[in-house]
């Protein structure tokens, strides 16, 4: 099964900065738009923002905009999320996502996506 792998979770203060990776086989990666998803302790999979294959088009849930930015190496198969600013309401674990048939950003129904990491943890402390 195709899978890909976040890292770079952990226990951030408040108004503090953590970059997340994840990082995909080629034949995931290529061609292919991630997106990043999160979820809070006892709350639904919220989506957080995607980017297209080439990097050319990014967009971000309202509740991120403007503090987190997604960008991608398509050298090295990976794709960031940068989160600065981070609020105690940003915890939760952290997923990447690849839209393994659409270059082009999809959007945030979760069912769209046909491969996903194992997630990341970021708690956020006040």
């Amino acid at each position: 099964q195709e899978q890909l792998a976040e890292s770079g979770g952990g226990l951030v203060q408040a108004a503090g900065s953590v970059r997340l990776s994840c990082a995909a086989s080629r034949r995931v990666f290529s061609f292919s738009a991630i997106a990043w998803f999160r979820q809070g302790s006892g709350k639904e999979r919220e989506f957080v923002g995607d980017i297209s294959w080439n990097g050319g088009s990014t967009g971000y849930a309202d509740s991120v905009k403007g503090r987190f930015s997604i960008s991608r190496d398509n050298a090295t198969n990976t794709v960031y999320l940068e989160m600065k600013n981070l609020k105690p309401e940003d915890t939760a674990v952290y997923y990447c996502a690849a839209a393994t048939r659409s270059a082009l950003r999809i959007g945030p129904r979760a069912r769209d996506y046909g491969a996903w990491g194992q997630g990341t943890q970021v708690t956020v402390s006040s």
